[in-house]
């Protein structure tokens, strides 16, 4: 599991990250954007690396990229005035990777952050990757191209899932469930909208194509999720987390994340305009 894991990583660290902030405009964000790549290579080193202090120091290079990018949040934020759903969720997709990076630092060093064992921080850097930063993007932009009430309660609810099953991490098992159900109900309405309202327009066919695999995607990704977070909080029997790595994980990382990615990125070029934040800053 920890290669497939490592790989999945990488993924969110050389493409995810990068395409998603190719889609958010600002001075600060590109600036992050233009440092990302030695960051990704110093945090995948450590992946590879044993525990210890050389992974550690490659560790802390990319948790200092995270942390840069979680910083252009309440700057964007100053910036905009601007709290509409579509907004609250680039402002989540700005911060979260910095709990990745952070767990990514601890995970490496061997110390428990905060009681967790190394096995859960190892799997919380990708989910913050992907449900953190990859699904509340992906949700602002859904909620930009389609409006509409479905399109703001799929911003809101995929930023407050992914929040919630964070503090389930400090609860229990129940409350990280109540996450996983907020944090599904927005990922399929995301995937809803995305094949009614994008994958059915005038695109090209690659685009189209792109974005109804990442619709079609979220309907089995997130069944596995809830899935294994009922069983969790049950004890009734529910996948390994190895078997999620492999289905899930996988699924969510290629099919969902970076196919969505790729097509917002070719819709950027054609109309509608970019999220509106402020009138000399948007994200296409």
């Amino acid at each position: 599991m920890n290669a497939l894991v490592h790989l999945i990583v990488m993924l969110g660290m050389f493409a995810v990250i990068p395409l998603g902030l190719s889609l958010i405009d600002g001075p600060g964000v590109a600036r992050v954007r233009r440092c990302w790549p030695p960051a990704a290579v110093a945090g995948s080193v450590a992946l590879w690396l044993p525990r210890g202090p050389a992974a550690t120091a490659c560790a802390a290079v990319y948790a200092a990229a995270t942390l840069a990018l979680a910083a252009q949040a309440p700057r964007r934020l100053a910036r905009t005035r601007s709290l509409v759903p579509s907004e609250i969720a680039v402002l989540t997709a700005l911060a979260t990777p910095a709990v990745a990076g952070l767990a990514l630092v601890a995970e490496r060093a061997g110390h428990r952050l905060f009681g967790f064992g190394l096995g859960i921080l190892a799997l919380t850097v990708p989910h913050f990757h992907f449900a953190g930063f990859a699904a509340a993007l992906i949700a602002g932009l859904v909620c930009r191209h389609s409006g509409g009430r479905a399109g703001r309660i799929a911003a809101l609810s995929v930023p407050v899932g992914t929040l919630m099953v964070l503090a389930g991490y400090f609860v229990d098992d129940w409350a990280e469930l109540a996450g996983a159900l907020v944090l599904t109900t927005g990922m399929w309405l995301v995937g809803l909208l995305t094949w009614r309202d994008l994958a059915t327009t005038g695109a090209g066919r690659t685009t189209r194509t792109l974005l109804a695999t990442s619709a079609a995607v979220l309907v089995a990704t997130m069944l596995l999720a809830l899935w294994w977070a009922v069983g969790e909080a049950t004890g009734l029997a529910h996948p390994s987390l190895g078997w999620m790595a492999a289905t899930h994980g996988l699924g969510n990382s290629l099919g969902f994340a970076l196919c969505a990615l790729l097509a917002h990125r070719r819709l950027r070029a054609t109309p509608p305009a970019p999220i509106p934040t402020a009138p000399k800053e948007r994200i296409a």
